[in-house]
């Protein structure tokens, strides 16, 4: 089978382009799969750190595709999302370091009522 027509390309560069395209969807799809895991394990709804990776990964793929195929409302799409997956991020490693330093001052005030 040729690879090329199957694809409706003209050339590797661009079946190389269809080929990411894939694969972000795969990566993209995938963080829904994450999500759905997790929440089953802890029995309720939860939205695990990677979902935010798959989504910045298979974003950027999918913005980077697009950009190719200079397609302006998934370069849209994708480009405004990418804010949100990497502000939530931002917001994840905000809570972590607060917790973190709250524990930190919790021994150490401990350490002194001793």
């Amino acid at each position: 089978m040729d690879l090329l027509a199957f694809f409706h390309v003209d050339s590797a560069a661009e079946l190389a382009w269809v080929l990411i395209g894939f694969l972000a969807q795969v990566l993209f799809g995938g963080r829904f799969i994450l999500q759905w895991w997790h929440s089953e394990r802890a029995g309720e709804s939860v939205v695990p750190v990677g979902f935010w990776w798959l989504s910045i990964t298979g974003g950027t793929l999918m913005l980077a595709y697009a950009l190719y195929r200079r397609d302006p409302v998934f370069i849209l799409g994708q480009g405004l999302g990418l804010l949100v997956y990497v502000r939530n991020l931002a917001l994840i490693r905000q809570s972590a370091r607060r917790a973190g330093a709250d524990q930190s001052s919790s021994r150490l005030t401990a350490r002194r009522t001793e």
